[in-house]
């Protein structure tokens, strides 16, 4: 069954970008010690690793630091995308939002080894998060999960298994692979990335982004999830954005610079008595449900439990339906209340134009016709 679900994965969600659009250097004046990436500039803020899976594979990851950061950002980037493509976004995340961010290439994108498959993406998270912690010191507490597109499911999967985590974020997130294509109603076995089944299980603030007019992944996708979370943070609809554009709109860096202060402020976790409150807002619910443990990330492929075994833990369809009416209307509220003017407004607009110059996704990543591009890579 494994074998075959990787292969369906690999038909429609994997489209690394061929040739890589970076290379992999040894910095000769470190004495070898250490790497860099041609092809972008280079900074002395960020370090570039190759970490070993615990799957075989070495894949590529570099680590962009602020020295005003008492939080780091896990980034899981979207579909047809490498490092040396989000490496100025990740440069001005980190800038903008004051935060460390670590990203990182997926087995078989960039100079990554290996072919991308599910079950490696989740591999290769865990050895980015585990850099993050014996490399860098980083705490679990002081950790905020990205997923983009595709990066939703190794982000989720993570944060399904870590029980002190202090955030997560889903940009155009998927409910599932099958999903994207078809419009079932249950999880089947064959699936991929079955984050529906699996958010429920995430006991920390959830901010969820998604563009009203996304032709790649359909806006549903996005709010059933944020429908489905525990700890909800109030949501980002871009009215007008597509897939791959959302970065391009102001009101995304001031939703993330909003949602990182307040999750900075709350203290989390011992300190925190209740909900995550920004009192800016009105129409966030939340809940703080962190008490109970969850089996540690280091647990072995063969010892996570199958995701077709979370129904009962999942609310149920019932359920879900009756919610929508929440999101639907809490759409017009969540976009109008970003609208807040700033200080750092200039900023912002170099953020923006910053982003016009990236190419950040296929848009037909997801779409059945673009099974026939398999071959590229």
């Amino acid at each position: 069954m494994g074998t075959v679900t990787s292969s369906m994965a690999a038909k429609f969600a994997f489209f690394p970008p061929s040739p890589p659009s970076y290379r992999v250097v040894v910095d000769e004046s470190s004495g070898g010690k250490t790497s860099r990436m041609t092809d972008v500039p280079e900074r002395e803020n960020v370090d570039v690793l190759k970490l070993k899976t615990k799957r075989g594979t070495e894949i590529v990851a570099v680590y962009v630091k602020n020295p005003m950061a008492s939080l780091t950002v896990l980034y899981s980037h979207g579909n047809a995308a490498d490092l040396g493509q989000m490496y100025e976004l990740f440069c001005e995340l980190s800038l903008h939002l004051r935060v460390n961010l670590m990203g990182y290439d997926y087995t078989g994108y960039g100079r990554s080894s290996g072919k991308p498959t599910e079950h490696n993406t989740y591999a290769d998270v865990e050895a980015v998060y585990r850099c993050l912690l014996e490399t860098y010191g980083a705490k679990e507490e002081d950790i905020i999960l990205y997923g983009q597109s595709v990066g939703s499911g190794p982000t989720l999967d993570l944060a399904s298994r870590l029980s002190r985590l202090r955030a997560v974020v889903l940009h155009s997130p998927i409910l599932s692979g099958l999903r994207v294509m078809y419009p079932v109603k249950r999880t089947y076995w064959f699936d991929i990335y079955k984050n529906i089944d699996k958010i429920t299980l995430v006991r920390c603030p959830v901010l969820v982004i998604h563009g009203t007019a996304d032709d790649v992944v359909d806006w549903s996708h996005g709010k059933e999830l944020w429908e489905l979370c525990v700890e909800k943070y109030e949501p980002l609809w871009v009215k007008g954005g597509n897939h791959c554009d959302l970065e391009l709109y102001p009101e995304y860096i001031r939703h993330l610079k909003k949602f990182i202060s307040a999750v900075e402020k709350s203290g989390r976790l011992k300190n925190l008595s209740g909900p995550l409150v920004d009192h800016g807002d009105k129409h966030r619910v939340s809940t703080d449900c962190r008490d109970k443990p969850r089996p540690s990330t280091d647990r072995p492929d063969h010892s996570r439990p199958s995701v077709d075994c979370r129904d009962k833990s999942r609310s149920s369809v019932d359920r879900r339906e009756k919610s929508k009416k929440n999101a639907e209307q809490h759409v017009g509220k969540s976009t109008n209340a970003i609208d807040q003017p700033e200080k750092a407004r200039n900023s912002i607009d170099r953020f923006g134009g910053m982003m016009r110059s990236a190419v950040l996704c296929n848009i037909d990543c997801f779409k059945p016709n673009g099974a026939t591009g398999v071959g590229r890579s």
